[in-house]
């Protein structure tokens, strides 16, 4: 094969300037996989090189990493959010833990980041979930609007990183197998996520500063987010007086149970139970994870309890599929994005970063930089899947040439995974950031200003923190 060139790096930057341009993800890797398509034709001469279906969609798309992650997040992970959503079980649980609390600003605001973390599928269940189920105890207790939508939307995705028992082991995981020698298959590469959640530490801080936050207890608070505190405490407003809230009213059906069937707390709990404890037990144990097999279980089980409780088995399959159909975009923006990292792969993209400026890049710097990177790249685009999709098939073979240590691999793999998440956060076009706003009754961009200086000191330290890490391993 011919040396790589300056060509290499032409698809990822198409991909990025789209993405940038359009705020499309998945145009944008399209365009990427085509561009690689050419950019082969030009390096090899061979005409195949130019059906890129054959030659790059079927390769990727036939690969066991597609086929595991269309299981997970596509068939049990949707299906999963379809029957919670017919039985109303993770509402009626919301429901019930919050009754369980006493009514004051402190237990409100500590009620959302509970269920931010216990709702760590997925950051739209998340956010949806919690604020609809948190907003009327929150407002009858002058929690503002900015505040509340805050910690919903920084307990969302962030947390889903570092309580990674659901798709997103297992979706980076396809994004990286081959790419360099400690990634050789699925298993090593979600061995590699575990390795990595010490070094996340844009998600550790997010996640442990809305705890101090909403405890009272965080040392800072930005101007303006105390402003929209002082507001609401002192006069009730709980929005700016220019606000347009995107109101949602309290019979929107999402997550409601179907008519004449009684949610039970054991729908909820025990497909929770399930796929926790066959996640979790087998890792603890030094055995290889089982997140494929946990999530089968779990959205079994959920369809059994369902049964149990009395619901046709109709409603039961109408459940599971309509949940499946909300995941078509994903699995679409997989499929791309796998297929973009073997462009990457086919062109040697990373080696060509290498030769360019491997022996003048400083190690030390190189997490920060790829978190900067990321965090840009997932707040135009709002999305930190396609940003991983982009980056990480380059990130991680560049990581290994500059500095060829595990230690250091996971560093800036937990690099990658907290910017994207920081960008996908604070991004005024994330799914997550819009449904924040619209279920808690928060203007969408009150909520982004309120939220971007708190969640920029997080991005501060775990920038700091990724240095301080490169230095040591």
């Amino acid at each position: 094969m011919a040396e790589p060139t300056w060509l290499s790096l032409a698809p990822a930057l198409v991909t990025i300037g789209l993405a940038f341009a359009t705020r499309q993800v998945v145009p944008s890797l399209f365009a990427g996989v085509l561009t690689g398509s050419v950019v082969l034709y030009v390096q090899s001469g061979d005409l195949a090189d130019l059906n890129p279906i054959s030659r790059l969609f079927l390769p990727a798309l036939g690969s066991k990493s597609y086929a595991q992650i269309l299981l997970i997040y596509l068939w049990a992970l949707g299906g999963m959010i379809g029957l919670w959503a017919r039985t109303g079980a993770a509402r009626h649980f919301a429901e019930w833990v919050g009754s369980q609390l006493s009514g004051t600003r402190r237990s409100a605001l500590l009620f959302a980041w509970i269920l931010g973390c216990v709702f760590h599928q997925g950051g739209t269940v998340s956010t949806v979930l919690t604020g609809s189920t948190v907003k009327p105890v929150a407002d009858a207790n002058r929690v503002s609007h900015e505040e509340l939508a805050y910690v919903v939307d920084s307990t969302a995705s962030p947390v889903a990183t570092i309580l990674p028992f659901n798709a997103w082991p297992a979706f980076v995981a396809g994004l990286l197998v081959g790419t360099i020698p400690l990634v050789g298959d699925l298993e090593s590469g979600e061995t590699l996520f575990y390795a990595s959640l010490k070094y996340n530490f844009y998600a550790i801080f997010a996640v442990s500063s809305t705890l101090l936050f909403s405890l009272g207890l965080l040392p800072r608070v930005s101007p303006i987010m105390r402003r929209a505190r002082e507001r609401a405490i002192e006069t009730g407003l709980l929005d700016h007086p220019d606000a347009r809230p995107m109101l949602v009213e309290d019979d929107s059906p999402e997550g409601h149970a179907l008519p004449g069937y009684a949610p039970h707390l054991s729908d909820f709990l025990v497909p929770l139970f399930l796929l926790l404890s066959i996640s979790v037990v087998p890792i603890t144990l030094g055995y290889p994870s089982r997140i494929p097999e946990a999530f089968s279980i779990a959205v079994l089980s959920a369809m059994v309890m369902a049964r149990i409780h009395g619901m046709r088995l109709d409603d039961i399959l109408a459940g599971f599929i309509s949940g499946c159909s909300r995941m078509t975009i994903g699995a679409i923006v997989l499929g791309l994005a796998i297929t973009v990292g073997t462009v990457a792969k086919e062109l040697h993209t990373a080696a060509y970063l290498v030769s360019v400026m491997g022996d003048g890049l400083q190690p030390v710097w190189l997490p920060a930089l790829l978190m900067l990177l990321c965090m840009g790249i997932a707040f135009a685009t709002g999305t930190s899947w396609g940003t991983y999709a982009v980056v990480f098939p380059i990130a991680l073979p560049l990581a290994w040439a500059v500095h060829p240590d595990p230690g250091f691999v996971q560093v800036c793999f937990g690099a990658v995974l907290g910017g994207a998440v920081f960008g996908d956060q604070c991004s005024p076009i994330s799914d997550t950031t819009i449904l924040s706003s619209m279920f808690t009754g928060c203007d969408l961009m009150d909520h982004v200003r309120t939220q971007l200086p708190m969640a920029l000191g997080s991005a501060g330290l775990a920038a700091a923190a990724s240095t301080l890490a490169a230095a040591l391993v």
